[in-house]
């Protein structure tokens, strides 16, 4: 396997690395090499944590390798194939003509144009798998992700899994499982990968040069859920502006500058920011919880304990309210910063 050294940012059909699920790699090799590769595997986990990048890795593998008797795969250790590979510079240029990738319509720049994977598509699936293979060998179909697919598509892609062709794989991605059909579900052999450790998406973030510093990496990845993909996205310019933002707030309550606590509320609060709002409240609830923790582990007499439970609830009460009701965001986040305010100036009281 590529090390993490070599590790980019790339698309997941041009990634040539994969981070992190080496059990979910060996499971998917052991398989193949048994000769007895069951015809349908659903790929589970949070939505960037690498789903897609094994799918992809999987579907180079068996295009390259058809055989699972050939010689030089007896000490094949995992499912790495060259970038130089004709199989990946195919599948690269989705010009591979025994993988179809079935996933919601987009345009020419690759936006998004439908919310849901049509029956239509799922039917022009069926026709790829009744023609022969191009090769010989294996074709595969990437379902990305099965979660998109509506009632009519799921049940035309269940046919397909019933009575699947020989010599034919199909990788479904899901983000939540629980939302797929139980019979898709008990037609495929489950493969769950999970949430990476935090050190190892802030080290794959600096491997790709992305954040400003090791610190915003840091962040970035213990907010991201142990996922790469949103990782990367955390550590942006804005997101980490917001970060930052928040924090010298926080860090200075209650001696921070209101203006400034005004001004940031107004940008998080307005129309088109609703992610970095969001942001916003996964920090102050991870700095609350991890202010009481500290007060905790220093001894801290009940007295300045006190408050903290009741400011995680009344924020958390804020928080939930503002989303469920469609409240003005920007006069919750300055809410929260007085509830937080007053707390530690109650704790400082007492030094």
């Amino acid at each position: 396997m590529a090390g993490m050294s070599d590790f980019t940012l790339e698309p997941p059909d041009a990634a040539t690395a994969l981070i992190g699920h080496a059990d979910a790699e060996a499971a998917l090799l052991a398989a193949f090499k048994s000769g007895r590769l069951h015809h349908a595997w659903l790929i589970e986990g949070p939505e960037g944590v690498g789903k897609a990048t094994l799918a992809y890795r999987f579907a180079r593998f068996l295009l390259s390798h058809p055989d699972p008797q050939a010689p030089e795969l007896a000490l094949a250790q995992d499912l790495y194939v060259s970038a130089e590979d004709p199989v990946a510079r195919q599948i690269r240029a989705r010009a591979n003509p025994d993988l179809v990738v079935l996933q919601r319509a987009r345009d020419e720049d690759g936006k998004v144009t439908a919310t849901v994977i049509t029956v239509d598509a799922v039917r022009r699936v069926a026709r790829f798998l009744s023609t022969t293979s191009a090769t010989g060998g294996w074709r595969v179909v990437i379902v990305d992700t099965a979660d998109d697919m509506n009632r009519s598509s799921a049940n035309a892609l269940l046919k397909m899994l019933e009575e699947p062709p020989q010599l034919s794989i199909f990788l479904l991605l899901t983000n939540t499982p629980g939302r797929l059909l139980p019979t898709i579900r008990s037609r495929c052999r489950k493969l769950p990968l999970k949430p990476l450790p935090d050190d190892t998406v802030a080290e794959a973030l600096r491997s790709a040069g992305i954040g400003a510093d090791d610190a915003a990496r840091a962040t970035a990845a213990r907010l991201s859920g142990g996922s790469i993909g949103k990782a990367a996205r955390l550590a942006d310019d804005d997101a980490i502006e917001t970060i930052r933002g928040i924090h010298a707030i926080l860090d200075q309550i209650p001696r921070h500058d209101p203006l400034a606590a005004q001004a940031l509320a107004e940008r998080l609060g307005r129309r088109g920011a609703e992610d970095r709002y969001r942001l916003a409240t996964s920090l102050i609830s991870d700095w609350i919880s991890a202010r009481l923790h500290e007060e905790v582990r220093s001894g801290a007499s009940a007295a300045v304990l006190a408050p903290w439970p009741e400011v995680w609830e009344k924020v958390t009460r804020a928080f939930g309210e503002t989303e469920r009701l469609n409240l003005d965001r920007t006069q919750t986040l300055l809410s929260v910063f007085r509830i937080v305010s007053a707390a530690t100036s109650q704790d400082l009281a007492r030094v």
